[in-house]
């Protein structure tokens, strides 16, 4: 990360100290270890970043498509050769393990180079009229300015797969990451303006949710707002500027649940169970929180019970570390007093149940709470970090029911060797994602990522569809003048 305080970008400068608050990024599996110092933004400078990407709008809307997909195409390259610096970054600032970090950089040039190529696709369509000598067809405009609201868990990953198709479809950003990770954001916009993007088309503002985060939500000039965060702050900005027209993309919680059929290869879903509950520090929307188990769980807890307790935990930063520790002070004491509700719930505790004390980092133990019963605060809440509750059913039927019995629909698996079983819960599931022998996180940028229920705003993000959200449609009807009007 850079020696000079930046944080603030606003038609393409920085602007540092200034009498600006200064945010201080902690190693969270050190926190004495400052990682890095960055200046806030103020009211001030939300209003002159949504004026600098107002102000580059039309520009960048007439900027080739072809060109605006270079820029996307030379980031990607950019972020490749910079990935070993911008993981290590990424793992002292936010805690996620460096096998993860570098997988996370290596998806966002994915991304990148996806939304590149996506920039020379076509962008309408050409319909038969009911009128002679009429030409008939629709084109794809972008929105104009929109914010973008982002969260700590994926610091390079999330942002990028909300600039990459925004910038791709021609329109600016004024960006406003979480304050928990303001170091990954620099780094991310520092490479993105050095690929080639004008001034003032991505605008860098961190900070908190007030100032920063409601000054850009209330801004007249902007035309769409893609969050992800949670749903309850999701549905207030909803809630605040659907009344002004402004097109809005949720992307919220989850409470993701596998299910355990009696023919399942336990071994396969102990594994991937265990990778989707407890990698990431279990701070992912898509982490499985729910194991349903189809008949006796006995089989699969005897297996999984060990395959917990033999995650290594501490510096993320050791190749050999399985979990790292939670974000930030403020999860640590939520997930701790999720496991004070498990207790008073009187689940029983199979494994971990309790913080780690090194290096006074957010560490706490995988966790799993067996005997949860599906009305349960642990089975119906989302905890953010690496807990899991195993959930006996009767049936296929009644595994289905426990699974929909919760507001959120994000992302779901079933292990089961019967593929009518497989094509049964992926109709009936109530999931906008859905696994079959394999994890419930984990996606792919060339394919829709959303959910259902409280999950989302119904739409998607990623692959084709992100051009449903960044882009209006516009239908132009063109009637041939009649042969005698034409000038010869």
């Amino acid at each position: 990360m850079s020696d000079r305080m930046r944080g603030v970008m606003i038609d393409g400068e920085w602007r540092d100290g200034g009498g600006r608050t200064v945010l201080e990024a902690r190693n969270p599996a050190r926190p004495a270890e400052v990682v890095g110092t960055f200046a806030e933004a103020n009211r001030a400078d939300v209003e002159d970043a949504c004026a600098a990407a107002a102000a580059a709008a039309d520009a960048w809307r007439r900027t080739p498509a072809l060109a605006r997909g270079e820029v996307l195409y030379r980031a990607a390259e950019l972020i490749a050769a910079s990935s070993e610096q911008l993981a290590s970054d990424l793992t002292r600032e936010e805690g996620k393990t460096i096998g993860e970090a570098r997988a996370e950089a290596t998806r966002s040039v994915a991304l990148l180079r996806y939304f590149a190529g996506e920039a020379a696709q076509p962008v309408g369509e050409v319909y038969p009229s009911g009128v002679a000598d009429r030409h008939l067809y629709t084109e794809r405009v972008p929105l104009g300015v929109v914010g973008l609201i982002t969260p700590w868990n994926f610091p390079l990953a999330i942002p990028v797969w909300k600039l990459a198709p925004a910038l791709a479809f021609g329109n600016t950003v004024v960006w406003k990451p979480s304050q928990v990770i303001p170091g990954s954001a620099v780094n991310l916009v520092e490479l993105l303006h050095e690929a080639g993007l004008p001034p003032g088309v991505l605008n860098l503002v961190t900070g908190g949710r007030d100032p920063v985060g409601a000054a850009l939500v209330a801004d007249p000039r902007i035309d769409g707002i893609s969050f992800t965060g949670s749903t309850a702050v999701g549905r207030a900005i909803q809630g605040e500027v659907v009344g002004r027209g402004v097109k809005v993309q949720l992307e919220l919680g989850g409470k993701n649940p596998v299910i355990v059929m009696d023919d399942a290869d336990i071994d396969l879903a102990v594994r991937e169970t265990v990778k989707g509950a407890m990698l990431s520090t279990g701070q992912k929307c898509t982490a499985t929180s729910r194991a349903i188990v189809v008949g006796d769980p006995e089989r699969f807890t005897e297996a999984l019970l060990p395959a917990v307790s033999a995650l290594r935990v501490g510096d993320p930063s050791a190749p050999d570390t399985d979990v790292g520790p939670l974000a930030s002070a403020g999860q640590y004491e939520t997930v701790l007093s999720y496991m004070d509700v498990a207790r008073d719930e009187g689940h029983r505790l199979a494994v971990g149940g309790e913080p780690i004390d090194l290096d006074g980092g957010y560490f706490v133990a995988p966790t799993v709470y067996t005997g949860v019963g599906q009305d349960s605060r642990i089975a119906r809440e989302e905890v953010f970090g690496p807990v899991l509750g195993v959930i006996q059913a009767g049936s296929i039927d009644d595994a289905v029911r426990i699974a929909n019995a919760v507001d959120y629909g994000l992302s779901a698996a079933i292990f089961t060797r019967d593929i009518g079983r497989a094509f049964e819960f992926a109709r009936e599931v109530e999931a906008g994602i859905v696994h079959v022998n394999s994890e419930t996180a984990g996606s792919e940028p060339q394919v829709p990522f959303g959910g259902m229920k409280d999950s989302s705003s119904h739409s998607r993000e990623q692959g084709k569809t992100a051009r449903d959200f960044y882009t209006d449609v516009k239908t132009v009807y063109v009637d041939m003048p009649a042969p005698e009007a034409v000038a010869r």
